[in-house]
């Protein structure tokens, strides 16, 4: 399955251990109401988030790709929701804005399976997390979720100063592990920033799918779930 036996295993956060759809959806369902979205004509919580889910996925897309940045995110994910909508984002109250940012990483939803796979894993293999996520809200959600134990090494792009797929920071998180990339396999849920990226730097990958998308043929090893994970290693 692999080229070399792994010593290290590299995970992902948001998408992948943190589910962020899950936990995103609960928090503008519940803001939602408190700010009587209803009455600017959105029809549903349904609604504002899925129109926000969609934006914010390809809005995250331009982000690992450099073309635009963490402010630029955080001010267009909402204003093109509203929009999209129907709705003048001059309407959009800035506080909302906050109480997302304050709320959201709070929230502890994981994917099925994530406390029992990681705990099974960190007694065989040396753990590490690379994230793309902003630095107070990743380590928020990695406090609240109780995923700091699993870790060896946590990388935060936004610390750094590079995101993937950049190959610096693969090379950055293996130097700050002590390891190795032909001893290091990368998981995650992005074919661009996780499973291209780690490609890019000749690291083997596990391509996280549990919504089951079409595979392509540059991915060798995926999984729907991450008890999966126990079986492969």
């Amino acid at each position: 399955m692999f080229r070399n036996r792994k010593k290290d295993i590299f995970f992902d956060l948001d998408h992948t251990i943190w589910d962020f759809d899950r936990n995103a959806e609960e928090t503008l369902a519940e803001l939602f109401d408190t700010y009587r979205f209803s009455t600017l004509g959105i029809p549903s919580p349904e609604t504002f988030i899925e129109t926000y889910t969609r934006n914010n996925h390809r809005l995250w897309a331009l982000y690992h790709h450099g073309k635009i940045d963490k402010a630029q995110l955080r001010v267009a994910r909402f204003a093109d929701t509203f929009t999209e909508l129907g709705v003048d984002p001059a309407l959009f109250p800035s506080a909302f804005e906050e109480d997302y940012l304050r709320l959201c990483p709070q929230k502890t939803h994981l994917f099925p399976h994530a406390h029992e796979t990681l705990g099974y894993l960190s007694e065989k293999y040396t753990l590490h997390l690379i994230s793309n996520g902003f630095k107070e809200a990743s380590e928020t959600k990695i406090a609240n979720s109780g995923l700091a134990k699993y870790f060896a090494t946590i990388v935060i792009s936004e610390v750094i100063g590079v995101h993937k797929p950049h190959p610096d920071i693969f090379h950055h998180a293996v130097r700050n592990g002590k390891t190795r990339i032909p001893d290091s396999v990368m998981v995650g849920d992005s074919i661009e920033a996780d499973i291209r990226g780690a490609h890019g730097v000749g690291m083997d990958s596990v391509y996280f799918n549990p919504g089951k998308r079409e595979v392509p043929e540059d991915v060798r090893v995926s999984i729907a779930g991450l008890a999966e994970l126990c079986e492969m290693f």
